[in-house]
């Protein structure tokens, strides 16, 4: 294992030291790291807050700022935040707004963000994102995974948390969200844990995974290799199929890297996988392409349609500034 690494046991604190001091203008950290929150907190509005395990930056963290979260909670490498993790944070950012907690769907996280909702003292809601068609369930979850769609809802709902929205209304904004954007993985190496020293699953140099998991969980099966173009056409005619009549229309099309796939590539996937969709009837307006929800040092990429209507179009053209997302301000 070659990492930039001081002390296994100390990767996720050092880490978080330096993302805090490197966007100190933006983020702090909050005690003994357990909740990574806005520099100034705005409690007069619903606070967003959200988390996750470590190894998917800048999920969440990265996405701490003004129009998307107010607060993050970074559990170790691959494992959930604890309960109280999520109420800290929820307790240092809310205001008598209440909190919209954004959740994964893994198992972890929906009952440690569960047992935290049961403590906190102001209204809260949850929206669970589990936008992955490659299985129903896997290693980790009960039913979809939460993979980088969550992206979306994220910004979505962080940009009409700052217009002032109601709680209700943005549980029922989140959900929509959720609903209308669907995602694919595909794995071309594994990715290495730092506790564990060695890759979570072997993968021949021909072989790719097709619709691996965030956390290197299997996929819907091992294939040969094949060229950028008839992976984009796999991956987007799954995505497809599940949105059915729903793909046409305007989209936004997210190419998210897992952390060790050069832009490069990324673009070119980007390329196909928009040829692919608007072959399905989808009208891509919007796109983001890069390293958004990684999986540590794996190679490969995720294909992310979220079908856009006015309103959810205009919230994600709304201002944001965080670390990892920046535009309009």
């Amino acid at each position: 294992m070659k990492k930039f690494i001081n002390d296994v046991d100390a990767v996720l604190t050092e880490s978080l030291a330096g993302f805090a001091a490197a966007h100190a203008n933006l983020v702090a950290l909050g005690p003994e790291n357990k909740f990574v929150r806005r520099a100034e907190p705005n409690r007069g509005k619903v606070a967003i807050v959200s988390g996750g395990g470590s190894g998917h930056e800048p999920l969440h963290a990265g996405f701490v700022g003004f129009g998307m979260l107010d607060a993050a909670c970074p559990g170790q490498v691959f494992t959930s935040p604890t309960p109280d993790q999520m109420m800290e944070a929820a307790q240092a950012v809310a205001g008598q707004a209440g909190v919209l907690f954004i959740v994964k769907n893994y198992s972890g996280d929906r009952m440690n963000f569960e047992m935290a909702s049961e403590m906190l003292e102001v209204p809260v809601e949850s929206v669970v994102s589990d936008d992955d068609v490659a299985v129903e369930s896997s290693t980790f979850s009960a039913g979809r995974r939460g993979v980088a769609g969550t992206l979306a809802v994220e910004k979505i709902v962080g940009a009409a948390a700052e217009q002032g929205r109601g709680l209700a209304a943005l549980k029922s904004l989140g959900d929509k969200v959720n609903s209308r954007t669907r995602s694919m993985g595909v794995a071309l190496t594994s990715c290495t844990v730092p506790a564990a020293g060695r890759p979570t699953f072997d993968i021949g140099e021909k072989e790719m995974e097709m619709g691996v998991g965030i956390h290197g969980e299997p996929g819907r099966r091992r294939v040969p290799l094949a060229p950028a173009g008839r992976i984009a056409e796999e991956m987007v005619g799954a995505v497809a199929a599940d949105l059915g009549a729903a793909i046409r229309g305007d989209a936004l099309l997210l190419v998210n890297g897992f952390g060790a796939t050069p832009l490069m590539e990324l673009y070119l996937m980007y390329d196909a996988a928009r040829r692919e969709a608007e072959k399905h009837g989808a009208r891509v307006v919007r796109s983001l392409v890069g390293n958004y929800v990684t999986s540590l040092d794996m190679a490969g990429c995720s294909l992310t349609l979220a079908m856009l209507d006015e309103e959810m179009a205009a919230l994600w053209d709304a201002p944001v500034e965080t670390p990892a997302l920046r535009w309009g301000r």
